[in-house]
């Protein structure tokens, strides 16, 4: 089978999203707090941001090493939303299906966490309240918010470092000019 762009692509991003499925349900195993912990957070933004960076070393290695702009940020871009989608169906089908109690303790940390970082910024208590209250009133793991949180959450800053990505490894064949 000849290798293309997008079939390297998505092998990254079926093992990315086989990684991040398998930290999430190890986290579910070992301790809930890590999951709202800000170096965890950043852990697995690094391991995304990575993983679409080898996916486009492998891609430019299999065109000599030359790779349009489009062709570098396209096979940055879709392992990294197969990775991530992937990982967000797990999240999903965890935390509503398998296990709805492990969803209601997130929520209460993350209700906790947010306080702080509100109380941290000196925010009214009314506003603090009010937030609070939205929270509390919604399913953090619906389908609606596992979308959101992919799209604003990942896909949008890591859009943005797919962009930068891409804009320093690309490199134009000299010959196609």
């Amino acid at each position: 089978m000849e290798k293309t762009i997008k079939s390297i692509a998505t092998n990254y991003g079926l093992y990315l999203g086989a990684t991040l499925a398998l930290i999430t349900v190890i986290v579910y195993a070992v301790d809930l707090k890590l999951f709202v912990d800000t170096l965890f957070g950043i852990s697995i933004y690094i391991i995304v941001i990575v993983f679409g960076i080898i996916a486009v070393i492998k891609s430019k290695q299999l065109f000599n090493g030359y790779l349009s702009f489009k062709e570098t940020f396209t096979s940055y871009f879709l392992t990294v939303l197969i990775g991530l989608v992937i990982s967000s169906l797990v999240s999903f089908l965890l935390f509503n299906f398998i296990d709805v109690e492990a969803a209601n303790v997130l929520k209460e940390q993350s209700i906790e966490k947010i306080i702080k970082i509100l109380e941290g910024f000196n925010t009214p208590n009314e506003i603090i309240a009010e937030t609070v209250d939205k929270i509390e009133g919604e399913n953090l793991f619906s389908i609606g918010n596992v979308l959101q949180s992919l799209i604003i959450n990942y896909l949008l800053p890591i859009t943005v470092i797919g962009l930068i990505v891409a804009a320093f490894m690309k490199k134009t064949n000299p010959d196609t000019e």
